[in-house]
Formats: structure tokens, C-alpha cells, sequence
């Protein structure tokens, strides 16, 4: 693999365009040679802001450019199967946002794909590399907690999408709480062996349309012994909160905080600080670092962190929560581990 990786951003939503600006401007050791995206104008416009050589819209024009090496794949779930097949058809590695699919029929397909042209493939789950994050790792790793026993995982957003979104997210446990199931096995260093999950629609009257739910709660049992509770909202108007606890034989680790800037303002009738306004502002960081670290990997020739194995782990995870919803009773889970 060569010093410098020629990558191309398929998607150019809002965190497409964070990917795209990160690896045209921040990440060493690659170069954003292409973006695409089907909507008139956006793969034009993305490349001048960023003074990218070329755009497409349509995307089989990147698997078919043989000066591209990996992608990064920002498009609808209900694409990422087809994207990863033929990137890794034409050898190009592979990085894609969670979900790696919407089933896992489509995670095994590709799964057999990705290794059979052996390329490597990175999934989104971000928050493996914020900092905050992997310093509780490395703290629980170091003992400091004694034993890791308990996971709590808050996932709150206002902004509850409009029912196109919601016909084609898969719904509440797969688009929101996978990225707290990825990081309770990330930090409690165990596999899921059974999921319960509630749910309800307390606000959003229109997501019920869809089989969905606004506001849900997971609980997970693992096979080191410890349990977790996930609870995922769409109904936080205050802002964007994402915090998370580990609790340990020894002591106990929070992770996370709703204010943005370390200050407060304090008046006469009482004392305020601001918070996250959206996703992008708390994780800046870590969407850099998880690019960073996925280049580094290619220049490298090293497996990620987080691969194709962990995105179907984190999928079948969200697949049985939705299902223990639906049914009303849990759902039993065969540990899947790395071979």
C-alpha cells in the first residue's frame, strides 16, 4: 500500500461532508481524490469547496477508478450492502458508517465478501475513539475499578428525523442504541448473551406508523457476568446527550457530559451552561481520529479495531432488541467472536 491513500467519500449528507472535509484537510497520509452523491449538484459542489479533482453521481464511477484505493461509505443503510460488495469487488478497503447493513443475511454476504478479496473493512462506531472513551477503556484495563459489572448508556437527540428517514432507519434500536451496544462490549470486554427491550411513542405519534418507537430501553446480560441498561430518546428538545457509566467491584467510571464549553454563567437567579447542539460538535474528535486510524491501518496493512465482525456483533444485537420488542420477551444470543 502506498505512503498515501487516494480515498473517495460516497454521501455528502451532513457527516459525509465531515468525513470528506477531514481526510481532504486533516488526516495524514491521505488524499480525497473523489466524492459522490446521487442529488444534482452535491458531488460538484463538495469537490470545489474542498478542491477535490473529481465527483460523481454516480458512485459505481469510484469502484471503477482504479486511482482510488478505499471509500468511505456515509450512504442510506439500505445501500451499505450493495456499496461494500463492490468496493471490495474492484479492491477498494473499505470504510462504512454504522449499521454495516440492515440485515444480518446482508452482514454474512458481505462479511464473506470483504475477506474473500481481502480488503479491509473499518465500521463507524465512532466513539471507540473519543478520547473520553478510550481513557475509560484504558482505566478499566488498568484495574482501576476492579471488576467491570455494570454498563449505563444514555442516547438522547431532539431531532427526531421526518418519516422518510424513519421508514428507512431500521428503526429506533438499530439507528440509535447499536453505538451503545458496540460500547458496552467495547468497555465491559464481553459478548452480549441475552437482550430485553421496551418501548414506547410518547411524542412523535408518526413513528408508530413505521413500527418504530421514540423512547427505548435495552437491558443486556454478558457472558463475563455483567449486565447493562441502554436507554435511547428522540425526545431530548434541551439538546444532544450521550453519557455512559461503567461500574466496577472497585469504583465506578462516567463518561460523558452535556456542556459543550467548561464554563458556566452564573446570575442572580441562577447558573446555566450550554450543550451539545448535535452530534458533529460532541464527537469532532473522535469522527478524526476513527478516519486517522483507518489510514493509518491501510498504510500499515493491520486490521482495525472495530471490522466487519463487530459491525455484524453490534447488528445482531440491535436486530434482537427490535425483535424482543416486538415479541415481548427476550431473545437468547450465541456469542459471535473474532476467529
Amino acid at each position: 500500500m502506498p505512503n498515501e491513500i487516494r480515498c473517495a467519500v460516497l454521501g455528502l449528507g451532513r457527516l459525509g461532508y465531515w468525513h470528506s472535509e477531514n481526510l481532504a484537510r486533516r488526516v495524514n497520509g491521505a488524499k480525497l481524490v473523489a466524492v459522490a452523491d446521487p442529488l444534482e449538484g452535491r458531488a460538484k459542489q463538495v469537490a470545489q469547496a474542498l478542491d477535490v479533482p473529481k465527483w460523481f453521481e454516480n458512485p459505481d464511477e469510484v469502484f471503477r477508478d482504479p486511482e482510488i484505493d478505499a471509500v468511505a461509505i456515509v450512504t442510506p443503510t439500505s445501500t451499505h450492502a450493495d456499496m461494500i460488495k463492490k468496493a471490495a469487488a474492484h479492491s477498494k478497503h473499505i470504510f462504512v458508517e454504522k449499521p454495516i447493513t440492515q440485515t444480518l443475511e446482508e452482514a454474512d454476504e458481505v462479511i464473506e465478501v470483504i475477506q474473500d478479496h481481502n480488503v479491509i473493512c473499518q465500521v463507524g462506531f465512532m466513539r471507540r475513539f473519543d478520547p473520553n472513551y478510550v481513557e475509560a477503556k484504558r482505566r478499566i484495563e488498568a484495574g482501576d475499578i476492579g471488576k467491570p459489572i455494570y454498563f449505563k448508556g444514555i442516547t438522547r437527540d431532539g431531532n427526531t428525523p421526518p418519516p422518510d428517514f424513519i421508514k428507512n432507519s431500521g428503526g429506533l434500536y438499530l439507528d440509535f442504541s447499536i453505538h451503545d451496544y458496540d460500547t458496552a462490549r467495547f468497555l465491559l470486554g464481553a459478548e452480549v448473551i441475552s437482550v430485553t427491550a421496551l418501548g414506547s411513542v410518547v411524542e412523535n405519534d408518526y413513528v408508530a406508523e413505521f413500527n418504530d418507537v421514540d423512547q427505548a430501553l435495552t437491558y443486556l446480560t454478558f457472558d463475563s457476568g455483567a449486565a447493562a441498561d441502554i436507554e435511547a430518546s428522540r425526545n431530548a428538545k434541551y439538546g444532544y446527550d450521550i453519557r455512559a457509566e461503567v461500574i466496577g467491584t472497585e469504583g465506578a467510571i462516567q463518561i460523558g457530559s452535556m456542556q459543550h464549553h467548561d464554563i458556566k454563567i452564573l446570575k442572580n437567579n441562577g447558573s446555566t451552561h450550554d450543550v451539545f447542539p448535535d452530534f458533529p460538535s460532541q464527537f469532532k474528535d473522535a469522527y478524526l481520529n476513527e478516519m486517522t486510524v483507518f489510514i493509518e491501518c491501510l498504510r500499515n496493512n493491520e486490521k482495525p479495531a472495530v471490522d466487519e465482525i463487530d459491525g455484524k456483533i453490534a447488528l445482531e444485537i440491535a436486530v434482537s432488541a427490535t425483535k424482543s420488542y416486538q415479541t415481548g420477551s427476550k431473545v437468547l444470543l450465541e456469542p459471535l467472536k473474532h476467529v
